[in-house]
């Protein structure tokens, strides 16, 4: 049973959240409620369960049992292609190594989301110079992810992961191959975005200073969370 009730402040609500690999129990019943426009980062060792939580969250990945609510929307009542319209408009993904594909230009991967939408190529080509716009970018728009440096082609990933305006952006390691410069101005992007959007951040990370930003931070420990800002 849940042990909250879903509130009107209240983003994404993960309750009884269990996850096996095999015989391998790798969430073992996690409860966790997420605010609108809240930042929060989860934390643990490597293999503590973190970055299948975010998938899980994310809808990419499945829960053996539990409950997941986003946006006051039950996502496992969800069919499949409901599910994969559901992700596609309400949540936005950074990933480590950004997955840009490598034969499109940044406006074009950035358009990508859009055009799974149903939008048109030229409005969705407005959006994205819009967002190239805003992260300084305009000059790449052009460039394909082979000339772009490290932290502006997880720039464009932000951009794209922001193109469809979702309520939520889930972060699995956004700075982990980043230099440390690049990863300073991702991070400060991230609460940027927030305060001008509204948009909820969900963000795995190893970074201490990036954890420590998060307005909460949640720590997991072999599969359940231990702590919040580090409060047993």
């Amino acid at each position: 049973m849940p042990i909250f009730a879903f509130t009107i402040r209240n983003m994404i609500r993960a309750s009884g959240i269990h996850k096996s690999f095999g015989k391998v129990d790798v969430i073992k019943g996690i409860d966790i409620q997420i605010n609108k426009s809240e930042i929060v980062s989860i934390v643990g060792a490597s293999g503590a369960g973190k970055s299948t939580l975010l998938q899980i969250i994310g809808t990419i990945e499945k829960a053996d049992s539990g409950n997941i609510i986003i946006d006051k929307i039950e996502v496992s009542k969800l069919n499949q292609s409901a599910l994969a319209r559901f992700r596609n408009q309400k949540i936005g993904f950074v990933f480590q190594f950004h997955h840009l594909l490598p034969e499109f230009t940044a406006v074009e991967n950035i358009c990508i989301p859009a055009f799974i939408a149903g939008v048109s190529k030229e409005t969705a080509k407005k959006e994205a110079m819009k967002l190239l716009e805003y992260l300084n970018l305009t000059d790449r728009a052009d460039h394909k992810p082979s000339e772009l440096s490290g932290g502006e082609q997880q720039r464009v990933a932000v951009a794209r992961a922001l193109i469809n305006k979702p309520a939520v952006v889930l972060a699995d390691e956004p700075s982990g191959n980043l230099d440390s410069n690049s990863a300073a101005e991702l991070h400060q992007l991230f609460f940027k975005l927030r305060d001008e959007f509204g948009q909820t951040f969900v963000i795995v990370t190893h970074n201490p200073d990036l954890a420590a930003m998060a307005d909460r931070k949640f720590t997991i420990t072999d599969g359940k969370i231990s702590s919040i800002n580090g409060i047993q």
